[in-house]
């Protein structure tokens, strides 16, 4: 193939930008990568992946595969790992939600099924939220036409919220969430009730691993869903919708391969057996172990950071979504020469790039969950380095 002097010109003002230790792959689209101090974010891209995940999607790549029957026995070994009736693998937790309302709005009724995304005659077409965990990601519950029923954060709310077109209640994990709604044991208990199933999105909450069983098993939750590409470090586009055998089979009779509201969601071979061994490498970890080493981060973290005047350094729990784990917490005070937010642009601008959580109006959070080996010294000395150099 011939490369136009243009096209040689570009690629090498991109690799001259982007400094030598970046892979190749991203070199030569002129970007650099990041070291994540933040959080498991689906814009940073979730997590890295252990080498058998990677190695596993590789193996499945150079075959074909029916892929209904994949989706059924990789579930079926999940489920198995992870004490649940049936798993799912979704394209994501946020597909998972979707997944999961369709199922309980339209199961394996093929009548119903092709009633998405209008649902006219659809009898059981209200998903009840709790106002206060209205977020972003509700928005996947609605996508399949249902309407969104809003309650306060007390059992007579629920109890009155719920109808003959109640289809499912969905609660939020996190400790973000909890303030202003009901516990998920009460909610579980006034749903069953009433014979209406409880989906949990639980997309960020592992560690601890437990809950990969915790939601559904112990506390009788009818689905939780995971995301795949945060705590389990598989495939970022994966997912997994836990629970009860019917509604699983719900989800796969809307998902892809089949044509319905999941059709668009594909999930492909090398993501189910990325997943599966992404769950089985996690749940053979030493879990204590690596909170420990977590933990270890944090204290680093803020015995570098403390000292500086006008900053404070301070470990805080649990993390961001309530995981079992700290965060070194630096909060800017009015004083300092540079600005809370500053100081977040200069990481993320400056070399190596670093990506860190803003907090409130003048706190940076420090996430060592996303940390490689090595990185939590990279990242101390460079934030060192800004805080020295603006003091």
């Amino acid at each position: 193939m011939t490369v136009s002097p243009a096209a040689e010109a570009a690629e090498s003002v991109a690799h001259d930008a982007v400094p030598a230790a970046v892979p190749e792959v991203y070199r030569r689209l002129g970007i650099r990568p990041i070291i994540n101090a933040s959080a498991t974010l689906t814009r940073l891209g979730g997590s890295v992946m252990p080498e058998v995940a990677v190695k596993a999607m590789a193996e499945a790549s150079q075959h074909f595969i029916p892929l209904d029957e994949l989706q059924l026995r990789v579930g079926e070994r999940i489920a198995d790992l992870t004490g649940n009736e049936a798993c799912y693998v979704s394209s994501g937790a946020a597909a998972g939600i979707a997944m999961s309302v369709a199922a309980c709005i339209a199961g394996t009724d093929l009548n119903l099924i092709g009633a998405f995304p209008y649902l006219d005659g659809v009898t059981k077409n209200e998903v009840i939220i709790h106002v206060s965990q209205r977020n972003g990601y509700d928005y996947a519950a609605r996508q399949t036409g249902a309407r969104v029923v809003e309650i306060g954060g007390t059992a007579g709310d629920l109890r009155a919220a719920i109808g003959e077109r109640t289809a499912c209640i969905l609660w939020f994990a996190g400790a973000h969430f909890a303030d202003g709604a009901l516990p998920l044991e009460e909610v579980i208990a006034i749903g069953h009730e009433h014979g209406v199933p409880v989906i949990v999105d639980a997309a960020a909450q592992v560690p601890a691993i437990a809950n990969l069983s915790h939601y559904t098993v112990g506390l009788g939750a009818d689905l939780a869903i995971f995301s795949g590409g945060k705590g389990l470090r598989g495939p970022q586009s994966s997912g997994l919708v836990l629970g009860r055998a019917d509604l699983v089979a719900g989800c796969r009779l809307n998902g892809s391969p089949n044509h319905s509201l999941g059709r668009p969601m594909k999930v492909g071979k090398e993501e189910m057996v990325g997943l599966l061994a992404a769950v089985e490498y996690a749940l053979e970890q030493d879990e204590p172990a690596l909170l420990e080493g977590y933990e270890a981060i944090v204290q680093r973290w803020v015995a570098g950071l403390s000292g500086f005047a006008g900053i404070t350094a301070e470990r805080i729990y649990p993390s961001e979504a309530g995981q079992p784990h700290g965060r070194a917490l630096i909060t800017v005070s009015p004083g300092f020469p540079l600005t809370r937010d500053a100081i977040v642009a200069e990481l993320f601008t400056g070399e190596p790039r670093i990506a860190v959580a803003a907090v409130g109006p003048d706190g940076i959070a420090l996430n060592p969950q996303t940390i490689q080996p090595g990185e939590d010294e990279i990242v101390l000395a460079r934030l060192r380095e800004v805080l020295s150099t603006a003091g």
